[in-house]
Parts: structure tokens; C-alpha cells; sequence
């Protein structure tokens, strides 16, 4: 190969164009500026380390070939500098010297330099070492480019999730519109109600409406999963227990005098079964706890599709549970559901809860379950309303280490006075 086709070869890449020569000796600076001129490379001088460092301030630079020994900032010095310096892309750096020491040598890498050049400099042995340097920087240029790309990509699904976020935060604002009130005072008996989703938005939904001026339902509803498409199964489910639209009320069934009495909690179960198995076209399934409660009599009939088992609370303190199980809701075709019955009497409390609380992981990765409601409601047996459902945060809190609740949670405590 002659030598112009190697010169050709040399500079076919553009990783470095603009090389700076720094030596105390005229002589030595032609040598090489004369050869990488002929290389196709831009060469600026520098006869010192204070000058050289003037050069690199105001222009851009690819190489510097500087020698080790000169007088004032020694080339060493000058490259600790060089590395200080702000730029847009990796300035290779090759120290010229006639020292051969290992230590040296390795204390010129350790402050910031590259490579080493022997001199007297040996043209050969230059082309190869800015080849290599050609190549790293290339490399350098590369790995830029991607990272601009990675950042340019971070950007956009940042703002993609800022929007989601909005989306979401708004979301929730509309699901917790579905619970109006936290707490109703029916006289007879008073309803505290608790929602907190594990995100933004929930698979839970929680609610009380008015049948008669003698009687109060209550539903407690967690669908399977949690996020964006329980959340949308709830806003359906709300509609279809709504006291705000009696007439779409599906526990409601006109009375005779105009008003409106309770349709049966288990047919009402399998009404809804009917509805999502027919006419959601979803994966999802829920559990239900649908309760009606006679205000004079404390008696309460209630059907249980898979939820857990609700608890009572009698006046002296004391703890247990009611229920029958049953299948989830929109889980099997033609599932079958029945009623059972609670008797209340003045001072006794009913706590239903999803089964956010009773699975609410511990410490030790143990499960709060049935027993440990019971402990916290004892514990808790002289607080009322919604200082209570607070408590139970804090309890639940306590109880996990301050961890995130992996599932949403919810309650419904209902306190039954006895007739006013």
C-alpha cells in the first residue's frame, strides 16, 4: 500500500479532525504538525501548558499531543486541566516522553491521559495510536448518540406518563364521588364508610342507601384485581346499587304505597351474576356483601357471595362472625345465593370489610386474618364512627411496617343505637 492510501485510510473517519500539538521546542512541534498535515488533519501549536490550555478553552478539539517535560504547567498539570474542562465530546490525550517507568507511566493514566508516545515519535507508531484513538472515540460518539436516543425515548413516556397520571388522579376524584358521604346518622343506627384504593384508583366500592323511612341497605363490593378496569367495574356496580336513582336500584322493589321495600340480598346476588356473565364482556369477577337493616327492630338480612365474613361487635366487646361464604359474583354460570339473618341489639356493631384487611400483609409476611380483626377491634372497642375506621388505619399501618398495601382496602362500620 502506498503512502497517500494509507494517509487515505487514515483520516476516512471522522471521529478526529482538529489535533493540538503542545511542546516547548519549535523543532519537535513541526515534526509532528508536518506529519498529520499530510494526514488530512486541522493542527493548532501550543509552545506551553498555560497556552495549550487557552487553545482548549476557545476551540474545539479531538486530539492533544502534548509532551510531558516543559517548563511552568508541565504536560501532566495540563492535562489534569484539560479533564476539567466542559465539553460536548471526549478529547483524546496522548503524552510525549521519554520516560519509561512503569510508576510513571501509570500516573500519567491515573490524572486523566490515554496513551504514551515515546520520543522521539516514531510516525508509524502515531498513526497506530491515533487509530486507536479514532476508534474509542467513535465508540464514545456512538454510545452519545444512544444515549440521546434513550433520553429523547425517557422523555416521551415521561410525558406519556405525566398525562396518565392527570388521567388517573382525576380518575380517582370520580371514584371516590361514588362514596358522597363517609359517615350517615339514620338516628337508630350510624354508617361509617371506608375507601382507600391501593393505587390510584380501586376494585373496591363501598355504599349505604335508603329504602324506607324504617330501613337502610348497605353493600360492600371488591372486584378481582385493582386499577383502571376494577375501578370501570365499579362505576358500572355503582349504578346498579345507587340511592341516588332508586329506580335503578336493584335491592329496591316498588311497594304498594309508592314508596320502596327490600328486594331479597341473595336475589339480588344473582341478578348481578346474571348481568355480568351476560352482559360484561370481562375477565373480572367480585365478591359482595349486601345487608338490609330494620332501624327499629335491629334485624338484619344479608347475603355473603365470596366476601369475608362480617363481624360483630356486641356491646360487652366481644367479637364473631356471621356468614355463609359463598361463590364470587360473575365467577360461575347459574350460581345459587341465600340470606342470612343478623339480630342486633342497642350498642352492637357490624364491621364489613374487604379482604384488603384481613390478608393485609405483615412484617414477617403473615396475614392479619380473622383473629387479628378481632384483637383490633377489641383494642379499639371504646372508639366510634369514623375515628374508628381511622384506627384501623393506623393499626393496619402498625401492623405492615409502614409498607404499601398491595391490595385496596374497605369497610363499612355500622353502630346500631336501637330505636330513637
Amino acid at each position: 500500500m502506498s503512502v497517500q492510501n494509507q494517509d487515505a485510510e487514515l483520516v476516512s473517519g471522522d471521529s478526529i479532525k482538529r489535533v493540538l500539538v503542545v511542546d516547548d521546542s519549535r523543532v519537535q512541534r513541526r515534526i509532528l504538525s508536518s506529519s498529520l498535515k499530510r494526514w488530512g488533519y486541522e493542527v493548532l501549536e501550543a509552545d506551553s501548558g498555560h497556552a495549550a490550555l487557552e487553545i482548549c478553552q476557545n476551540e474545539p478539539l479531538d486530539l492533544i499531543l502534548s509532551d510531558w517535560m516543559m517548563p511552568g504547567m508541565n504536560g501532566l498539570d495540563f492535562c489534569k486541566q484539560f479533564r476539567q474542562l466542559e465539553r460536548d465530546s471526549y478529547g483524546y490525550f496522548i503524552l510525549l516522553t521519554s520516560k519509561s517507568e512503569k510508576d510513571e507511566v501509570a500516573h500519567g493514566l491515573d490524572v486523566g491521559a490515554d496513551d504514551f508516545l515515546t520520543k522521539p515519535v516514531n510516525a508509524s507508531e502515531l498513526r497506530a495510536r491515533i487509530r486507536a484513538g479514532e476508534r474509542i472515540q467513535q465508540m464514545e460518539r456512538e454510545l452519545t448518540e444512544k444515549n440521546r436516543t434513550v433520553t429523547d425515548a425517557l422523555a416521551e413516556i415521561q410525558c406519556l406518563y405525566d398525562t396518565i397520571d392527570r388521567d388517573l388522579i382525576e380518575a380517582k376524584k370520580l371514584q371516590q364521588s361514588l362514596v358522597k358521604e363517609r359517615y350517615r346518622d339514620f338516628g337508630a343506627a350510624e354508617v361509617s364508610l371506608l375507601l382507600r384504593p391501593s393505587g390510584h384508583v380501586g376494585g373496591d366500592l363501598v355504599g349505604v342507601f335508603q329504602i324506607s323511612d324504617t330501613q337502610i341497605g348497605l353493600f360492600s363490593i371488591d372486584v378481582s384485581g385493582h386499577g383502571i378496569t376494577s375501578a370501570l367495574m365499579t362505576a358500572r356496580l355503582a349504578g346498579f346499587l345507587s340511592g341516588s336513582t332508586p329506580d335503578q336500584n336493584l335491592a329496591l322493589v316498588h311497594s304498594k304505597n309508592g314508596g320502596y321495600s327490600a328486594r331479597s340480598p341473595a336475589l339480588v346476588a344473582e341478578h348481578l351474576n346474571r348481568i355480568v356473565l351476560g352482559e360484561m364482556d370481562t375477565e373480572h369477577y367480585f365478591t359482595l356483601l349486601l345487608a338490609h337493616l330494620d332501624l327499629n327492630t335491629g334485624a338484619v338480612v344479608a347475603t355473603q357471595a365470596g366476601h369475608p365474613h362480617p363481624a360483630i361487635q356486641r356491646a360487652d366487646g366481644t367479637v364473631e362472625y356471621c356468614g355463609q361464604g359463598g361463590l364470587p359474583v360473575g365467577l360461575v354460570p347459574d350460581a345459587t345465593y341465600e340470606d342470612f339473618n343478623i339480630k342486633l341489639s342497642p350498642g352492637d356493631r357490624l364491621f364489613l370489610m374487604s379482604d384488603g384487611i384481613t390478608e393485609c400483609p405483615g412484617q414477617n409476611d403473615d396475614m392479619l386474618d380473622e383473629d387479628g380483626v378481632v384483637e383490633m377491634l377489641i383494642r379499639n372497642a371504646s372508639i366510634r364512627g369514623t375515628r374508628l375506621l381511622e384506627a384501623v388505619m393506623w393499626d393496619l399501618n402498625d401492623y405492615s411496617g409502614g409498607q404499601e398495601f398491595p391490595d385496596d382496602i374497605s369497610a363499612i362500620l355500622l353502630e346500631f343505637n336501637g330505636p330513637t
